[in-house]
């Protein structure tokens, strides 16, 4: 026998040197290279948007404040602006002579007396303080004796947390908005949990499969993709024009809202549902169990924690939502709390396009920091969607 040269050696197929094989981890490389590129570019676009809402918006959770003195006479009931010293009264807030009749009507043994107290500055000169804004020269040199006297200090805005709406950028906060925002969502909660859940548990254990059921299915799934405007439609031709539901008022804002998370509830729920394995029900009805106490004592238990994760999540969005709400005119100028559903109301989201929508470049800040509020509060539902489905799920 004669031995093959070298050159003539047949090349073995799926070889680290065949050409094909080469190409193939050249592609995978390259595959791999762009899903981290993806990855990269995901993130730093996270980071680029919490970096400038934070950076926008952390200074609206402190602000400047002057030392007055408030004179609660006869004078400063009337006339609010005659209660302060006439050197501060461009320096403070009009706020601060705005409440004295308040409290005066509070308490009617304050009539004659005085009181020295810290009032929030004016919202161009609190912004002259953190972003550098331009001044007169004769108010700012007043803003600098008062500082260096010791008549103007830095404090915690905790008028952002528990005051509502203000014309004053200095007076803004979002209480009155937080308020309307938990009557909204538990209107919703109220409204679609209960109907959605009914719904799949019909639709997915004693429903008939037939093309009526279909249909229905069908439509549901295309409702979850609907943009929410057309609910916000609905909302005020169904539940405003034809029930007479109050107009601006939590209740038909919760129940816009409802509509919108029922689809997401339903085809949570039935997923849910069909997660349960059949072996679970064959054995309730080998014990004898009718249909209704298979679903009630055995698959709805089982299936509790992903049907309450996705509600969570639908109400996580619904709590995001704008358009919706101001189809139905959510979108009003609220400085009080609303004390109850039919009142007039407005939510976060609305309240941050007002915000935007200011030109005093004031309430920039306040339209970053209610942003951080509202990401803060929407993480921490879906971060409990994610720990509630971790500790009760059930691996089969």
């Amino acid at each position: 026998m004669t031995d093959q040269s070298e050159n003539n050696t047949p090349r073995l197929t799926g070889s680290v040197n065949d050409p094909r094989m080469r190409r193939r981890y050249r592609a995978e490389r390259r595959f791999h290279a762009y899903c981290i590129s993806a990855v990269l570019v995901a993130l730093a676009i996270i980071v680029t948007f919490f970096s400038d809402i934070i950076g926008q918006g952390y200074t609206a959770f402190w602000h400047h404040e002057v030392q007055v003195t408030l004179d609660y006479n006869e004078r400063s009931e009337r006339i609010g602006q005659f209660a302060l010293d006439s050197d501060l009264r461009d320096v403070a807030s009009r706020g601060a002579t705005r409440s004295i009749p308040r409290a005066i009507d509070r308490n009617p043994d304050l009539l004659g007396t005085t009181e020295t107290t810290w009032v929030p500055v004016k919202g161009d000169i609190d912004q002259h303080f953190k972003n550098d804004k331009a001044l007169s020269d004769s108010l700012e040199e007043k803003v600098n004796r008062l500082l260096a006297d010791g008549q103007i200090r830095n404090a915690f805005n905790s008028r952002f947390f528990t005051a509502g709406d203000s014309k004053l950028p200095e007076l803004a906060g979002i209480f009155s908005a937080a308020v309307g925002t938990l009557y909204v969502l538990g209107i919703t909660l109220l409204f679609a949990f209960p109907i959605g859940v009914m719904s799949a548990v019909y639709l997915e254990e004693f429903a008939p499969d037939n093309k009526l059921t279909q249909t229905i299915e069908v439509n549901i799934n295309n409702l979850a993709a609907v943009p929410s405007i057309i609910f916000g439609l609905l909302g005020l031709a169904l539940f405003i024009n034809f029930f007479g539901v109050p107009r601006s008022s939590a209740l038909a804002g919760g129940l816009t809202l409802g509509l919108m998370t029922l689809p997401i509830i339903i085809i949570s729920t039935r997923a849910a549902l069909r997660a349960v394995p059949d072996p679970i029900r064959l054995g309730a009805f080998a014990m004898g169990c009718s249909r209704w106490q298979v679903v009630r004592d055995h698959v709805l238990p089982a299936s509790l924690p992903g049907i309450l994760t996705g509600t969570i999540i639908g109400l996580a969005q619904a709590m995001g939502e704008t358009a919706p709400l101001i189809i139905i005119g959510m979108i009003a100028y609220i400085p009080e709390a609303p004390t109850g559903i039919f009142q007039s109301a407005t939510v976060l989201p609305a309240q941050i396009f007002t915000w935007a929508s200011e030109p005093e470049s004031a309430y920039v800040e306040k339209t970053a920091a209610g942003i951080m509020v509202l990401l803060a509060v929407l993480l921490t539902l879906n971060a409990a969607a994610v720990l509630l489905r971790r500790k009760f799920e059930r691996r089969w």
